[in-house]
């Protein structure tokens, strides 16, 4: 899929391509109107994640965030209340959607080092059943968090006080994937303590477009008329699913391969004088660059065909499209950038 010279993109695992073999799959997809709910590739991938997440049912949506949203608005009404993280792409990331379509008022609380919310302060944060506050209905994790897979003792703990206050309990699982890999256990055991799981299949799983909500049947069904309102309808998306299908089974186990390219990366990045690791996990790596290298570094790397977010805290992302060679030609470019750069500072 790759080759050592090809153009190198490790901003994010969102820019994957469609390999041949997935094409193929969805170019044979057989199809029908998915808002008549006719479309037999929609209806096998709904089908098919139930079952591997251990819910009653899925639905499929064209994008993470309105999964995210979907879920949300079918957990809470207006003037309800969501626990969520400080940096969760539902709160952050996701254009406040909540708060602007669903009325949903969030309520941030800061990460812990680790990615997951301290227990204590989501207790603190639910309010009284009162009329002078919002009605706190909902408890929303992420994992993976920048790369750092939760904790699954954790996770459990975050379940009980969930339940303990009656809370609904979702998970944003972007990359869901990859933290199952990492962790050597089934989706669908990443998914069980959650009432509603959004997993994403453009991201490491590598196809072009794609994500889907499972949950219980009741909470499925009332997604479907958020999904309709919020414009998600799609006709003829058997020719999509058939690529999520075929990335579940071919792309899933091989994301190890992500996680052991990234873990080489930062290993030999950070041996570089000028970079410094500064955390992540599994196919995500986050390092600290000085102010004054931020621009010129990626204007090296660019020159050398590789694309990069690189500033404040600059990520590198593998995935499908990245190979070690690959990875050894970044760490290879960035060295020679520090030398160069150490060597015009040692002149001046």
């Amino acid at each position: 899929m790759t080759d050592a010279n090809s153009l190198i993109d490790l901003r994010s695992d969102t820019v994957t391509r469609p390999t041949p073999a997935m094409l193929k799959a969805m170019a044979d997809a057989p199809v029908g109107d998915d808002v008549y709910g006719d479309d037999p590739t929609v209806s096998r991938l709904q089908s098919v994640l139930a079952e591997r997440t251990g819910k009653e049912a899925a639905l499929f949506f064209p994008s993470g965030t309105q999964s995210n949203l979907a879920a949300l608005m079918a957990h809470c009404g207006r003037g309800d209340e969501y626990i969520v993280g400080q940096i969760a792409h539902t709160y952050k990331y996701e254009g406040g959607g909540a708060a602007v379509l669903g009325s949903i008022q969030p309520q941030p609380i800061e990460h812990a080092e680790d990615g997951s919310l301290p227990l204590d302060k989501v207790r603190a944060a639910v309010k009284p059943h009162d009329f002078h506050f919002a009605r706190t209905r909902l408890f929303t994790l992420e994992n993976t968090t920048g790369g750092r897979v939760l904790p699954p003792s954790y996770v459990a703990e975050a379940a009980k006080l969930a339940r303990e206050f009656g809370l609904g309990f979702h998970l944003d699982g972007a990359r869901g994937w990859n933290a199952a890999v990492a962790g050597g256990v089934s989706i669908g055991e990443i998914c069980a303590p959650f009432d509603s799981v959004s997993l994403c299949f453009s991201k490491g799983l590598g196809t072009p477009v794609g994500s889907a909500l499972a949950g219980s049947r009741a909470l499925v069904a009332e997604a479907l008329r958020w999904r309709k309102m919020l414009g998600g309808g799609m006709r003829q998306s058997g020719f999509l699913a058939a690529a999520c299908l075929h990335a579940m089974d071919h792309h899933f186990e091989r994301l190890a391969e992500d996680h052991e390219n990234a873990e080489a990366l930062a290993k030999g990045l950070e041996g570089i004088e000028g970079m410094r690791l500064q955390g992540g996990g599994t196919n995500i790596r986050f390092f600290d660059v000085e102010p004054r290298h931020q621009a010129p570094l990626a204007t090296h790397l660019k020159g050398d065909g590789i694309i990069a977010s690189v500033g404040t805290r600059t990520r590198f992302v593998t995935h499908l499209d990245v190979s070690r060679a690959q990875v050894n030609r970044v760490i290879e470019s960035v060295r020679r950038y520090f030398e160069s750069a150490g060597r015009a500072e040692a002149a001046e």
